[in-house]
């Protein structure tokens, strides 16, 4: 939290004087009325001690006086509010190591049918965009708030070669610039990577790729797709076919949430990586903004004066 005028806060120092000068008081009436009757009188003079419920009127009273002068010095936090319209891109990995199917039916088959359940949890306000890479990376379809078009764009996602991730990077990262809200402003936007591996091709490294999302203000969340026990099949002249591993690679990905602001994640199953993509897409709703908050202590500050002398009036017929 920060204060526009943080020299009124000096002010909270009247709190604990005001703490000390009242049990001073208590200490001076209970002398006064010991000198007055005896104790052993006091039970006949009076129906009942009001005992801690006196304390009562005088604490709301003292956290009244803190939150205006909280209020005063006028305090700023950042707090989390939902989003109205913002751009996500979707970045599907189509390299081979995608068809591995140690994530059931495969890692490519997974990750589609995931997306899907993304796409039913981001705000219908929300223009989506589809990119694939493998050897080179493509737009699938610009963002759109036609969620049936995006839906169509990633079942013709196909397998090929390669893993061009730092164009993916550039590419997604430049989609959400051309879209407009209605205020003419360039609505926030943030891209998901689904990939099982580090780059293989394409024209700019990840550490370029990171630098451009993050000049253009772009968070980039990456999920991990994949298991140590990854294997596709390749079939070989003779009618052979290969076997090769693939175990997934979380170095670059990684790299690019970190360098990025966004966030990395392991999906190790279908079940894993749906529950990772609706947290993503919780997470995209909203976002952080740096609010004044003189109001709502100012507010709280009325409701607990109002409070301590409704209470004081009350109870002990007078006002604290």
């Amino acid at each position: 939290m920060t204060f526009d005028r943080p020299f009124v806060l000096v002010a909270l120092v009247a709190v604990p004087l005001l703490v000390w000068l009242w049990i001073v008081q208590e200490r001076r009436r209970h002398r006064s009325a010991a000198a007055f009757a005896a104790p052993a009188l006091v039970p006949n003079l009076i129906d009942r001690a009001p005992g801690r419920a006196r304390v009562v009127a005088p604490i709301l009273s003292l956290l009244a006086l803190g939150a205006l002068i909280v209020g005063f010095a006028r305090p700023h936090a950042h707090v989390t509010v939902p989003r109205h319209e913002a751009t996500v891109v979707l970045a599907i990995d189509v390299s081979r190591s995608m068809a591995a199917p140690d994530v059931r039916p495969t890692r490519l088959a997974a990750a589609k049918q995931a997306a899907f359940a993304f796409l039913d949890k981001v705000p219908k306000t929300y223009s989506v965009a589809v990119v694939g890479f493998g050897s080179r990376a493509y737009v699938a379809v610009p963002p759109t708030l036609d969620r049936s078009l995006a839906r169509q764009a990633l079942t013709n996602l196909s397998l090929g070669e390669g893993t061009a991730i730092g164009d993916a990077v550039v590419i997604a990262a430049k989609l959400g610039q051309r879209q407009r809200a209605p205020d003419g402003t360039v609505p926030p936007e943030s891209v998901l990577i689904l990939s099982d591996g580090a780059r293989d091709g394409g024209r700019t490294t990840p550490q370029a790729a990171a630098q451009q999302a993050r000049a253009l203000h772009v968070p980039v969340s990456t999920v991990l797709v994949g298991t140590q026990a990854g294997v596709i099949q390749r079939k070989l002249v003779g009618g052979y076919t290969e076997q090769i591993r693939v175990p997934p690679s979380p170095q670059t990905l990684q790299y690019l949430a970190k360098a990025t602001g966004g966030s990395f994640f392991r999906a190790r199953s279908a079940a894993a990586l749906t529950s990772v993509y609706k947290h993503l897409a919780t997470r995209t709703g909203h976002t952080s903004e740096n609010r004044e908050l003189t109001d709502l202590f100012g507010a709280g500050g009325l409701v607990l004066m109002l409070a301590g002398g409704a209470m004081s009036a009350l109870r002990f017929r007078r006002v604290p």
